[in-house]
């Protein structure tokens, strides 16, 4: 990547890595880099971004030196208008640096870094609710708590996984289960929350799970359109089992009366 200097990177803090009119930059290194401004038009370019302009800052960047790697083409810098820091993506973490993942995509050093307002403090022995394993003593870059419930402590690195996995549809609170004042403050001490459903949705991997049993169980089945067939009300109908729900019966082919609502198969 021309602007972290990276050829292998975290896809979760850099995103995936873009080859384009002989540039290669990763995608979030471009969102955070100075001065690159998108255009009206998505499909212009890198997401928006002339190649020009990317040019130009990794121009710029090649006299700017990350102060945690001490390497040049540092192409962030901090959002404070009175700090000189400047920095690659892959190494904010590592500084504490907070990256907001959220247009207009700021960058901060720790001495600017947002903190949490929650007034809360841990007690003793308190473990993180993802790992189990315990957290610091106090709030800090890595221990975290959630703003509504004031009792979910978290690590920064437990949350960010969790994130990934349950994308911007369904990302809470692991306890109270609070959505939005959790995720906008999670958006601020810059946890990156993909704008996607969760990831064990994808690809249909659990369609399965969802499936409805389909097909008449009983010993003889009577319908004229056989057991993979049934009609959606009378003597026809496919009923589950209402305990198992993975046997199903028509009415007439266990001899049960057209108002009957429910049924139990053998097993159950």
């Amino acid at each position: 990547c021309l602007l972290c200097q990276r050829t292998e990177a975290d896809p979760n803090i850099c995103g995936e890595k873009l080859e384009k009119y002989g540039l290669c930059a990763h995608v979030f290194c471009l969102f955070f880099a100075n001065h690159l401004f998108p255009q009206r038009n998505k499909k212009v370019g890198f997401l928006g971004l002339l190649p020009k302009d990317i040019q130009h800052t990794i121009d710029q960047a090649a006299w700017k030196r990350c102060f945690i790697c001490d390497q040049s083409g540092a192409t962030i810098s901090c959002c404070d208008t009175d700090c000189d820091l400047s920095f690659h993506l892959p190494c904010a973490k590592e500084a504490r640096c907070v990256t907001q993942y959220i247009t207009p995509y700021r960058s901060f050093c720790p001495a600017h870094s947002p903190q949490q307002n929650v007034e809360a403090t841990p007690e003793p022995d308190t473990k993180c609710l993802i790992c189990m394993e315990p957290v610091e003593g106090r709030k800090t870059f890595n221990t975290m708590v959630c703003p509504a419930c004031k009792t979910a402590w978290f690590h920064r690195d437990c949350i960010q996984n969790q994130a990934i996995h349950s994308g911007f549809s369904i990302f809470c609170c692991p306890h109270c289960q609070n959505e939005y004042r959790f995720l906008m403050e999670m958006l601020t001490m810059g946890i990156r929350i993909p704008r996607r459903g969760p990831s064990w949705e994808e690809h249909r991997a659990y369609e399965q799970l969802y499936e409805r049993h389909s097909h008449c169980n009983a010993s003889e089945c009577l319908f004229r359109g056989g057991r993979e067939e049934a009609e959606e009300e009378g003597p026809w109908e496919l009923l589950l089992c209402s305990s198992c729900a993975a046997e199903g019966t028509h009415r007439c082919c266990s001899g049960l009366r057209d108002n009957t609502s429910s049924w139990e198969c053998d097993s159950c």
